[in-house]
């Protein structure tokens, strides 16, 4: 049985685009423009700082970063940025009796933002706070100790087959992969889609999946 659920952020439950939007115009590039090499970056295989780097060779993330807030302009989201079937889906599987986390790649301010967001979870992780980033072995080491040690009770649900649902079943977890955001959408790797237990396309469809999966399962 699932007994536990975790979510990753940015494009699962998060809504990048704007945040997209902002570096486009922080940069001083047409967002269409930023977009097409966004994509061409995903498709690939390279890491997604690789777009700003076209744009402007040599760029410090975290130091434009700091720029960003010091010019009163910081990266930032908040309840207007959230997928709709979001807060929907996480309470519906904390009515289910499950264990709901999230856990992703995000930057320093952005635990206390999705704290403050008061949604119906019950652990919040950040590669910030836990010193890793996906897909490293040691971040989904920590999922799994979070999620109450067995991992093969935790389902990790993600928009990216390399970062979150590869990763995250040679950790022993169950996999679901949502196809949306632009890495939903361009990467392809049949293979480790092949290996999901889940495949959607909303959020809407993930606790219906999960409960007839626990009512069958065993």
């Amino acid at each position: 049985m699932i007994k536990a659920v975790f979510f990753d952020v940015g494009g699962t439950i998060l809504d990048e685009s704007r945040e997209f939007e902002t570096w486009a115009d922080w940069l001083g590039v047409p967002r269409h423009t930023f977009s097409a090499v966004f994509g061409a970056v995903i498709a690939r295989g390279l890491d997604y700082r690789e777009t700003f780097e076209v744009f402007r060779p040599g760029f410090d993330l975290p130091a434009e970063l700091e720029r960003r807030a010091a010019a009163g302009e910081p990266e930032s989201f908040g309840e207007e940025d959230l997928y709709p079937d979001a807060r929907a889906c996480l309470a519906a599987l904390k009515d289910q009796g499950l264990f709901v986390g999230l856990a992703g790649n995000q930057p320093a301010h952005a635990e206390g933002t999705l704290r403050a967001l008061g949604l119906p979870v019950d652990a919040i992780g950040t590669s910030h706070a836990w010193g890793v980033q996906k897909p490293a072995a040691a971040f989904f080491e920590r999922v799994v100790r979070e999620g109450g040690g067995d991992a093969s009770a935790i389902l990790y649900v993600g928009d990216r087959p390399d970062n979150d649902v590869r990763p995250a079943g040679d950790a022993g977890m169950r996999t679901c992969l949502i196809r949306r955001g632009p890495w939903g959408h361009i990467l392809d790797m049949p293979a480790v889609a092949e290996q999901c237990l889940f495949r959607i396309d909303s959020l809407d469809e993930l606790p219906g999946l999960v409960a007839r999966h626990n009512g069958t399962a065993g």
